[in-house]
């Protein structure tokens, strides 16, 4: 773990949505020390802001005020309550101390509001609750804002994330960028949640979503993830799943608002991920085990999503870990 990630920041005042500050808690304040894996210190988590203040229906006193958002090195706004009333003065200039220090900043939901109220989403792409997009907009004009996307990832140093369930995802992404695969895989099964989904899948699909127990492909999912060093094919998953290739599109777009293919290439991707975070094989031996054929296919498809090459990964993931980066 990057030693200029491990100190986090909660901010907290009065009109904060108490589900993004339980999601960021969960996972940024529980002890996880023991997981299966973890060979760095979690998170210290620091809950800070005027006490005492309500979230909900609950009442919370902070460990610290304000002012110690700058000192953190990641700094975390929950969801702001009320899209039409401003957010404190105190809060939006201490996260714009927090970022001018150096901090990485993320917001949950419409904590967006602050990030952007605190300048620090002009010029940058960023997204919010789907039913406060056009309001983030319209308010704030400098800001591009992306109404269909789960989280965005400014080079992470201000990443914003959509509603409710998208701050998990977020959560684990940060997991992820400084732990690796493997741990935030580990974090989200402890959680029962989905380990990955990638920040640009839609987050609003207009077709109801099926129970996770029950929906048709429940059991398609496993089955193709124990076999991603093979050529599988929508056929395949058709076949297995006893539908036609049509049907299985139509289940596919209402479960996980993409496509076969894009489902599977995101799996062998995030297979990738963790073979060059966790061994020492090349990439045309990791292109074959997760099923791209050939090193120049692998790479081509996780420059294109990840945004930089294989080696480049590795090396930078490695050089994070050991606190070098």
């Amino acid at each position: 773990m990057n030693p200029g990630t491990r100190t986090v920041a909660l901010a907290l005042t009065d009109g904060m949505l108490h589900f993004e500050l339980a999601v960021a808690y969960e996972v940024f304040g529980s002890d996880l020390s023991g997981l299966p894996g973890l060979a760095f210190p979690w998170y210290d988590l620091t809950v800070c802001g005027p006490a005492p203040v309500r979230v909900g229906r609950f009442r919370m006193e902070p460990d610290a005020g304000l002012d110690q958002l700058p000192y953190a090195d990641t700094v975390i706004v929950p969801g702001w309550a009320d899209v039409d009333v401003a957010p404190p003065v105190e809060l939006v200039d201490a996260v714009r101390a927090a970022h001018e220090a150096g901090a990485r900043v993320a917001s949950l939901c419409t904590g967006a509001f602050v990030l952007a109220a605190a300048g620090l989403l002009d010029g940058r792409r960023a997204t919010t609750h789907w039913a406060h997009t056009d309001v983030l907009a319209a308010r704030h004009p400098l800001v591009e804002v992306d109404p269909d996307v789960l989280y965005v990832d400014n080079g992470s140093s201000v990443l914003t994330s959509a509603g409710k369930a998208a701050s998990m995802d977020l959560c684990l992404h940060l997991v992820r960028l400084d732990h690796g695969s493997a741990i935030a895989n580990t974090v989200a099964r402890r959680l029962v949640v989905p380990p990955h989904r990638a920040g640009g899948q839609a987050q609003f699909v207009t077709a109801p979503v099926p129970d996770q127990d029950d929906h048709p492909l429940a059991e398609l999912f496993p089955w193709a993830i124990e076999r991603l060093d093979r050529p599988l094919t929508v056929e395949d998953l058709a076949r297995r799943a006893n539908m036609s290739s049509r049907h299985l599109g139509r289940h596919f777009r209402t479960v996980t608002g993409t496509t076969p293919l894009q489902w599977l290439l995101t799996q062998r991707i995030r297979r990738a991920q963790e073979l060059l975070e966790a061994t020492g094989d090349s990439v045309d031996a990791i292109a074959e085990a997760v099923g791209m054929g050939t090193a120049t296919t692998l790479r081509r498809h996780f420059n294109r999503t990840i945004g930089v090459p294989p080696d480049a990964y590795r090396r930078t993931f490695r050089s994070t870990r050991s606190g070098t980066g």
